[in-house]
């Protein structure tokens, strides 16, 4: 047998089995990829189904048991208490928006005002759902960097209102002072309300939500980054790690 007829000869680096150190860094990087994708669908499928129930439990108390739906069905019908509040909710807003609904209000308002406990409550929580549900309201809406905690570190805020005419005129400086608030990660329901100087606010082209989510994030997901390219690009970590391991098992060549 001359050496034409030899078989090829596979690289060594073909010919080594599979080690169980590289199996199982494969499986956890595909692992960590599927709970990438699958993670933010099944914690929204879960909110959602949580918001769904509570609705329902918060309004089935006041639908008569005739009109429920688990009267007539072997089982319960989620979603009905919310279809229940939110015809509840335009039908009250209907009634409103005519003379004897705002006169009822109207009424409704001037007993709250009297009562000192709640009138403070009750404004607050009006000015505050006015200012968030308004069509024309910029509150939340604009978002900016700020200087802080220190000199050369920055925070993203959530630019609101300018502040009113008695706390406008007690801030110091005869600038325009702006009111923002700064999340704090990783609830940005939490955090930091202060005034600011409209020049030291560095106003950024992003959304509110997207910078929610950069803060809740601490900064892993970038705003404006597809989500396609991050699985994409977690697969190729797992292919580069898996390339890592198999040359670090691989045995030094002895010259």
């Amino acid at each position: 047998m001359n050496r034409e007829e030899l078989p090829p000869t596979a690289p060594p680096e073909d010919m080594q089995p599979d080690h169980p150190r590289g199996l199982m860094a494969r499986f956890r990087n595909y692992f960590l990829t599927g709970l990438v994708v699958a993670g933010p669908i099944a914690i929204t499928f879960y909110l959602t189904w949580w918001f769904v129930n509570w609705v329902d439990n918060l309004v089935r108390p006041f639908v008569p048991t005739a009109y429920r739906p688990e009267t007539y069905l072997p089982f319960g019908l989620p979603g009905s208490g919310l279809i229940v509040a939110v015809i509840a909710l335009t039908l009250l807003g209907f009634l409103t928006a005519n003379l004897i609904g705002r006169t009822l209000v109207d009424l409704g308002e001037r007993l709250l005002g009297r009562i000192p406990a709640v009138r403070a409550i009750y404004r607050g929580l009006k000015q505050v759902f006015e200012t968030l549900f308004s069509g024309s309201g910029s509150s939340f809406r604009r978002v900016g960097l700020v200087e802080f905690p220190s000199p050369g570190m920055w925070s993203i805020v959530l630019i609101s209102q300018p502040p009113s005419v008695e706390i406008a005129n007690k801030l110091p400086g005869n600038e325009e002072q702006v009111s923002v608030f700064l999340p704090c990660a990783p609830n940005p329901t939490t955090g930091f309300f202060f005034y600011v100087p409209r020049s030291k606010i560095i106003e950024v082209d992003m959304s509110a939500e997207d910078a929610a989510t950069l803060i809740m994030s601490a900064g892993v997901v970038q705003p404006g980054s597809d989500s396609q390219k991050k699985v994409a690009a977690l697969a190729g970590m797992a292919n580069a790690a898996r390339v890592a391991n198999s040359g670090s098992l691989a045995p030094a060549k002895v010259e």
